[in-house]
């Protein structure tokens, strides 16, 4: 069955799909369009919004997944992490398309936000929605600020905005006093660690299976210098997750997490938590790959 669309008064057109959209062709579209695509200051999102209705859980996939980022395994409970997933492909749809003014290969997921209302069973039905909601300056270029939703019978259940940034040369930074132009803030001193995780090379690959999200860089170190990367990289999303299986994360919860650097594959890296926040290290401390805090919602 084609996609459905309906044009709104505000001028956003609403695109309901038969399906879940399948990435390696989104992948690839975007791979044939990126080289045209010149990012630059002032350009503007497309007024798309994608609909999947009917959504249900692919029981044996989402074992898989939780195994890949260490979750408990069985409970019919969706893990805060995996409407990502399932919102994932329609996010690529819209960002590999010919319309969208930023280049796909080079885009670069910078930070996600998470709300979820309440606990997801795994064994419901949804609906998501996905849209680009704004392009934003960001004093390395522009970043996308992509919103997924899924909703339950109408009610909204788990949310998210996911920004990702394509660097380009930039004027004067943004005049808005936000977080965009200014300066790199100060790194925050090290929280107490945890646990020590030695990660191997086939992080990526288990991590790309179970989620669908199968980017060269995660795959093959020969992939991965295909995109100037020494070795291959962890999926950042595979990150947040392994935080947030570790710590547990409240049934109504918010998230945030902000991606500082890769992480090369097989590696060490140090978790730490305190309080609310937690962060992924080097090992000994070293470098800073991920910070975040998991709040309760009140």
């Amino acid at each position: 069955m084609g996609d459905l669309v309906d044009v709104g008064d505000s001028g956003t057109r609403t695109r309901t799909l038969g399906r879940s959209p399948a990435l390696w062709p989104l992948l690839a579209r975007g791979a044939v369009f990126s080289p045209f695509k010149r990012p630059r200051a002032g350009v503007t999102a497309p007024r798309t919004r994608l609909t999947l209705p009917g959504v249900r859980v692919d029981l044996g996939r989402l074992a898989a997944y939780e195994r890949a980022c260490g979750f408990g395994v069985g409970a019919d409970e969706l893990p805060p992490t995996y409407p990502h997933v399932l919102g994932f492909p329609a996010a690529m749809r819209l960002m590999s398309a010919r319309t969208f003014p930023l280049p796909l290969l080079g885009l670069v997921h910078t930070s996600i936000g998470i709300t979820r209302h309440r606990a997801l069973t795994a064994t419901g039905e949804y609906e998501l929605t996905v849209c680009v909601d704004a392009l934003v300056p960001h004093r390395r270029g522009t970043e996308a600020v992509v919103v997924t939703e899924m909703r339950a019978a109408g009610e909204l259940v788990w949310e998210s905005r996911s920004t990702y940034l394509a660097r380009h040369a930039v004027g004067r930074p943004p005049e808005d006093g936000g977080a965009a132009g200014q300066a790199t803030a100060a790194e925050p001193e090290p929280l107490p660690v945890l646990a020590e995780w030695h990660l191997a090379q086939d992080v990526g690959r288990r991590y790309g299976a179970a989620s669908g999200d199968r980017n060269p860089i995660h795959l093959h170190p020969l992939t991965a210098r295909m995109f100037g990367f020494p070795r291959t990289v962890a999926h950042g999303m595979w990150t947040v997750a392994r935080c947030l299986a570790e710590r547990g994360t409240p049934q109504a919860a918010r998230v945030r997490a902000e991606f500082k650097a890769p992480v090369l594959l097989p590696g060490t890296v140090s978790y730490g938590a305190g309080s609310s926040r937690f962060e992924l290290r080097g090992a000994d401390g070293g470098r800073l790959h991920l910070t975040g805090e998991v709040l309760p919602l009140t």
